[in-house]
């Protein structure tokens, strides 16, 4: 079954392919600034169906209990949009202008594949465990502990790493015996239709047990916090409005899981490579233009070296110049909108006014009469406290700052509102011990270390996120706990 061209307008609600109650919105190029067709814009009417729809199936069904019809049906969805990829590969890059080198990693085939992991865990999961025998007020019982699904899943995606983060939710949810109601970002609505359609047409998932619902109307989302049929709500995004989920939520005590903002700092030691570190530092900033959470955004560099650091930076970043996406050659796309441009460059703006220096870059490129571009951005001269070393850009722009020993740079990476990633440069094991064990943060890579896997915890310290995502710990955000006592 071929895709049908860019231009999908169905939404996934309870098994069917349907139209959007408000008719369609318009999705755009990142890279030419064109309207490439239109996508579904689901009403509160259609994600009321799309609800409903998912408690029906969780109620009703035994999808909950089935591991291996759950372990079969994301088999099926992994093999099936596989066969698809280059028709994906291209859908995503025009619509999110990323880069096509990402998407045989973490922008399609990655996360693809990475359901495959959850397959098996919804097969091999130690489902109930043995407490042995105790004796409870001098009664013998045996106990155990069983683990069930948690319910219907509320999920909230953003549109920088859509096809990652969506089946970063959707992979664990259902192999967990949930069912979902998903709810991508309007800048991205095709990578998450396109998916619906896979598996309305290509696998066997039950009626309701997925359902998705695109929509130009960014507060839509808003719904699936405050219904009452929705037991937990998945949220990735900005962590001001993670605040706003988690308020909404908790008038009905729902779980929630947040994977929100991040200003990590990669911190270079004296003793380190400072070319190799800085060059790794420049690619990180600059890859899908630097839109991504986990993105080291700080360069926390010695004193004595910030020169030649500089120096170092501003040169591999001159090779690093933003191109076109559909280019196998090129690290720095477009950025996701003109909104999103304007925030970059109001934040470039401020960093001049509070007293920085641009080493490189700071404007749109000459050579690009058209798309959403901004150049690779060094700035220099500020400290940690200026706004632009706290706040998070996403974008390609990277802010060096010196340290004064191992110490100050622990100090440098925790003085921040925010704890998901980071990185750190050195020779001496002990040392890069000591700052692994003292930046508080989810993640952290030495030396290029890089974690990004199926099955490695991902999530945040502080204002970075409450929960981990991937994992067996990110399956087990998607369930309850129920222990069991008999008398022995």
């Amino acid at each position: 079954m071929p895709l049908r061209p860019a231009s999908s307008s169905d939404l996934l609600i309870d098994g069917k392919l349907t139209a959007g109650g408000a008719g369609t919105f318009d999705v755009v190029n990142p890279a030419t600034e064109e309207v490439i067709g239109q996508a579904a814009d689901g009403t509160a009417a259609d994600m009321d169906a799309a609800i409903g729809a998912a408690r029906a199936a969780f109620d009703t069904t035994d999808w909950s209990r089935d591991h291996a019809l759950r372990a079969r049906c994301l088999r099926q969805l992994r093999d099936a949009l596989l066969a698809h990829a280059d028709e994906f590969r291209d859908i995503t890059v025009a619509e999110v202008g990323c880069p096509v080198f990402l998407t045989h990693g973490p922008q399609f085939e990655g996360p693809v594949r990475d359901l495959g992991y959850f397959a098996d865990l919804a097969e091999t999961y130690q489902w109930t465990r043995d407490l042995g025998e105790a004796k409870p007020m001098g009664l013998k019982n045996t106990r155990e502990v069983r683990f069930e699904a948690a319910g219907v899943v509320g999920a909230i995606t953003p549109w920088n790493f859509p096809h990652q983060i969506n089946l970063a939710k959707i992979g664990p949810a259902l192999a967990a015996g949930c069912t979902v109601v998903l709810k991508p970002a309007p800048d991205t609505p095709w990578c998450a239709a396109l998916v619906g359609k896979v598996i309305a047409e290509e696998t066997d998932f039950p009626p309701g047990v997925i359902n998705i619902v695109t929509s130009g109307d960014h507060a839509l989302g808003a719904q699936l916090s405050t219904d009452l049929r929705v037991d937990l709500v998945s949220f990735t995004g900005s962590t001001a409005t993670g605040k706003k989920v988690m308020a909404s939520a908790a008038e009905s005590l729902k779980k929630v899981f947040l994977e929100l903002g991040g200003k990590s700092a990669f911190i270079v030691l004296d003793d380190a490579d400072l070319a190799s570190a800085c060059s790794m530092a420049a690619f990180n900033v600059v890859t899908h233009a630097g839109q991504g959470c986990a993105i080291t955004t700080r360069l926390v560099v010695p004193r004595e070296k910030l020169d030649d650091a500089i120096s170092a930076t501003r040169d591999s970043l001159a090779g690093l110049a933003a191109g076109d996406p559909t280019d196998g050659g090129t690290i720095c796309g477009p950025l996701i909108s003109a909104t999103q441009r304007a925030r970059v460059e109001s934040y470039i703006e401020l960093a001049r006014s509070e007293g920085g220096t641009i080493e490189i870059g700071g404007g749109r490129p000459a050579d690009k009469d058209s798309g959403f571009f901004v150049e690779p951005t060094l700035i220099s001269g500020l400290d940690n406290s200026a706004r632009v070393a706290q706040e998070e850009i996403f974008g390609p722009v990277l802010v060096i700052i010196p340290h004064d020993g191992d110490d100050d740079a622990i100090r440098i990476a925790n003085d921040s509102p925010y704890g998901l990633s980071g990185a750190v440069w050195g020779t001496d094991a002990a040392r890069i011990d000591k700052v692994v064990n003292g930046v508080r943060t989810g993640t952290m890579g030495i030396n290029g270390g890089i974690w990004y896997s199926a099955d490695v915890p991902f999530g945040g310290y502080k204002q970075s996120g409450i929960g981990r995502e991937m994992g067996v710990a990110g399956f087990e955000e998607y369930l309850e706990s129920k222990a069991v006592a008999t008398p022995a």
